[in-house]
């Protein structure tokens, strides 16, 4: 396994761990994904560990790019943050799983080895405690760690226009400004953010700023 991540505590702990277990070998790791491809090329692991939020190259540019390159070779992403955004953008750049680094360590290591024994290209998108958290199936109950479909998010459930909406939301402008920034009525975007507030379970204005500032949209 190639660990690429920054903070080199838990890169070193999970060296520890499978060094006593005995069942998987991490063969190197890297800062940043700026070398991912060069070093996949020399080292050869079965599996890249990937930190999302790292300086340099981004981390799922360069997941589709290694999984283009080296189908075989599985993807996991690891995030101190779950974000319904990061969630689809790494089963959309067909990595093998996803969890946080607030998991337990043993339920990071038990889904590593998932992903070490899944069939390549069986579709599996294994995933930690808190990523099934953020994922619903149908009557909101968690979803299961290992799925073949997309998972399903609060975030995915909004049309490209609601995105657009919350986004404005998410850095203060009012229902006018944004009708303006869009050339839509105000009364339109009430209609907007009614529905947006609907699919989300959110109830207040101020709760939705909250939600898009989480969810990364204020700084796009």
């Amino acid at each position: 396994m190639l660990c690429v991540d920054d903070h080199q505590l838990l890169v070193e702990g999970l060296k520890a761990h499978f060094a006593v277990e005995g069942t998987i070998e991490v063969v190197g790791s890297l800062p940043n994904a700026n070398r991912l491809l060069d070093e996949v090329s020399r080292l050869r692991p079965d599996i890249v560990l990937l930190d999302i939020e790292m300086p340099g190259a981004d981390a799922f540019e360069m997941a589709d790019r290694l999984k283009r390159a080296a189908p075989s070779v599985r993807v996991v992403f690891l995030s101190a943050h779950v974000r319904d955004g990061y969630i689809t953008a790494a089963y959309k750049c067909h990595a093998d799983g996803y969890f946080a680094k607030g998991d337990d360590l043993h339920d990071i290591v038990d889904g590593i080895h998932a992903v070490a024994h899944s069939r390549t290209g069986d579709g599996q998108f294994v995933m930690g405690p808190k990523v099934q958290e953020r994922c619903l199936t149908i009557g909101h109950a968690p979803a299961p760690s290992g799925t073949d479909g997309e998972p399903t998010t609060a975030m995915s459930s909004l049309t490209e226009r609601e995105v657009e909406v919350l986004r404005l939301i998410g850095k203060g402008l009012s229902r006018n400004e944004i009708a303006t920034e869009l050339s839509r009525s105000p009364k339109t975007v009430d209609g907007h953010q009614d529905r947006i507030m609907k699919k989300l379970g959110i109830t207040a204005r101020a709760d939705l700023v909250r939600f898009a500032i989480r969810e990364g949209l204020v700084e796009a």
